[in-house]
């Protein structure tokens, strides 16, 4: 019985925190929303960045965007990682945020779930599957604790809701 509720529960929270998010992310000025996604990607990819691994995104531009939070900006690198308002991305990537917070939390493959439409590639498809590889390679431990916690605990959720449907 409180199990079921918990997943009752869960599931509420999963359909709403969307739109609360949204709500929350459209009163964020812009530049505000840069600056934080910047410092976050640069945290998650020192080390695929100090070994040159994203070699591939310089002098190009992959639009990131989450459809249900509404959310699109572009990255790209020279010398440091870079992040802008989403303008002409030479590929973009679209998915929601439960199948990126499975992907972050190497609960699921991005190959499925590009197979399943969930997360979907447009422009420069080479370039795409490059940064779908890389994604792969995203380790949770660069992030801070309560960070990598929360992912794993969502993730978790995730599955769990996805199980029982």
């Amino acid at each position: 019985m409180a199990q079921a509720f918990t997943q009752q529960l869960s599931a509420h929270l999963l359909h709403f925190a969307p739109q609360v998010s949204r709500r929350s992310l459209n009163l964020m000025p812009e530049a505000l929303k840069i600056i934080v996604i910047n410092k976050l990607l640069n945290l998650v990819l020192a080390e695929q960045l100090k070994a040159d691994e994203l070699h591939f995104l310089k002098q190009k531009w992959v639009g990131i965007c989450v459809d249900d939070i509404d959310l699109r900006f572009e990255v790209g690198v020279d010398q440091q990682l870079r992040v802008r308002a989403f303008t002409q991305p030479d590929v973009t990537l679209s998915a929601n945020v439960p199948e990126l917070i499975l992907v972050a939390a190497g609960k699921e493959d991005p190959d499925t779930l590009f197979f399943q439409r969930k997360l979907r590639i447009e422009g420069d498809t080479e370039l795409g599957l490059e940064v779908k590889n890389l994604l792969l390679s995203i380790e949770l431990d660069n992030l801070p604790k309560p960070a990598r916690i929360g992912i794993e605990q969502l993730a978790k959720v995730l599955q769990t809701l996805t199980a029982s449907e």
